[in-house]
């Protein structure tokens, strides 16, 4: 297996550049489905959750020719071999279930995705997808298929446009319904939408490949029936997830990077929290400078939430720095319900983080009476000690390589392949900035670990 092996304690210094955003492309590429015209991507990230979408998208017909080195993907589904997307890819990641909203419009035939999958961060519900996509004319079941099960999906009739309204803004749902509106007849209103970035890049690639799409002031997006499609070609937004990491490991670090690519709008309330700690950052018309040249001040309350609320996926590493600031601050979780498991081994480094059932903030939150701890309290600042861990999910994964690179000892990380799914070269990325970070090979034998 890989094993980082991390000295820290070094400040991170230099300049590096944010690769573009994983949670946009993968959508993308599912996207161009719904035409059989040609799609050219640029700034493609060389990840393994591409890797595995672009599998999932060529096993029903999509050729594709990917130039890794220049990030350059050429996409084009002149027709569907199959509309059988295989078990294999089970809890591979979250993309089958789009499929469905994709290829609704594009075929007559039952659409079969196995589940949804992903890291174990908390419940990913599909109701939320399957009311939006039934109200449009689809019918959708659940049937068991060997072990997993899968999601059968058809519209014989054809999909019509209709008003829908999201109980929440969800970011799945509401790619799903915009896939299959876009072929809908008529017109849908889809109400109580999300807003992310990724979501804007996404309609923006559908109005490139033909697509009448607007955004109300309400949160709502409306689109009309497309019946004439075109070749596109899009540079992928930059990912506001890795761009993030990095600054944070700038500033909790004591260093000083410039990240070239990140905008300013996508992480404008990550830049608030990190000004309020004693963070400090300079904002140019190519990217961003991250520093920090005191001692970082706790006492902030952190409430997670969808676009533009501070990220769920920006709270594991920055409960990392809240570690390192002086006085009692706090995070509450209001996207997953269990999100904080990676904090035990926080703890066990030497971090002061307790874990609470009640909602600790003025958010309304979905968790609220449920006996989920997903609330915490931190209280720093703390040593942090060297450790040999386990990375358990992606974001989780990114938090630990962040307590290493603070910690003065040295840490030993395995699971490696979590990291893959969402960051592009990162030990690369981390020695360039001056880290002293190694990849090792080794294997286990009794419960320890033999380097090679």
């Amino acid at each position: 297996m890989e094993i980082f092996k991390i000295k820290g304690g070094i400040p991170l210094i230099g300049e590096v550049t944010a690769s573009g955003a994983k949670n946009a492309i993968t959508k993308m590429l599912v996207a161009s489905l719904i035409s059989d015209k040609k799609c050219t991507f640029h700034n493609v990230p060389n990840i393994t959750e591409v890797e595995i979408t672009a599998d999932l998208c060529s096993e029903i017909g999509m050729e594709i020719s990917w130039d890794r080195k220049h990030k350059k993907m050429e996409v084009i589904t002149k027709q569907l071999k199959t509309t059988y997307v295989p078990q294999r890819f089970s809890g591979a990641n979250r993309i089958p279930i789009l499929m469905i909203g994709a290829l609704l419009g594009r075929t007559d035939e039952d659409i079969v995705v196995p589940t949804v999958g992903g890291c174990n961060i908390g419940q990913r519900p599909i109701t939320f997808h399957i009311d939006a996509l039934s109200a449009l004319g689809a019918n959708i079941e659940y049937r068991t298929m060997k072990k997993d099960g899968a999601y059968f999906a058809q519209s014989h009739k054809g999909l019509k446009g209709t008003i829908i309204n999201l109980p929440y803004p969800s970011v799945g749902a509401t790619e799903n319904t915009i896939l299959a509106a876009t072929r809908a007849k008529g017109v849908t209103i889809i109400k109580n939408a999300a807003m992310e970035c990724e979501i804007i890049d996404l309609i923006l690639l559908l109005q490139k490949m033909g697509a009448n799409i607007y955004i109300d002031v309400d949160r709502s997006i409306h689109i009309k029936e497309t019946k004439y499609f075109y070749e596109a070609e899009h540079t992928v937004i930059t990912d506001r997830i890795e761009a993030a990491s990095i600054a944070m490991a700038a500033v909790g670090t004591n260093g000083r990077v410039f990240i070239e690519g990140v905008k300013q709008e996508h992480i404008i309330t990550f830049l608030n929290k990190i000004r309020e700690i004693g963070g400090g950052f300079n904002i140019y018309n190519t990217g961003i400078d991250f520093f920090c040249k005191h001692q970082l001040q706790g006492g902030i309350h952190i409430e997670t939430d969808v676009h533009p609320g501070f990220m769920t996926d920006w709270q594991q590493p920055f409960a990392v720095l809240l570690t390192q600031a002086h006085g009692t601050s706090i995070i509450h979780e209001t996207v997953y319900e269990n999100r904080f498991g990676y904090t035990k081994v926080l703890k066990e480094m030497g971090a002061d983080i307790e874990l609470f059932t009640q909602c600790l903030g003025s958010r309304p939150c979905r968790f609220a009476s449920h006996n989920y701890e997903h609330s915490i309290i931190i209280k720093g600042a703390k040593k942090l000690n060297g450790k040999s861990i386990a990375i358990p999910d992606l974001r989780a994964g990114f938090a630990y390589v962040l307590a290493a690179l603070i910690s003065e000892e040295e840490s030993q990380i395995t699971n490696l392949h979590f990291l893959k799914r969402g960051y592009e070269d990162l030990e690369i990325k981390l020695a360039s900035l001056g880290a002293d970070i190694s990849v090792v090979i080794a294997q286990e034998e009794n419960n320890e670990l033999i380097y090679h």
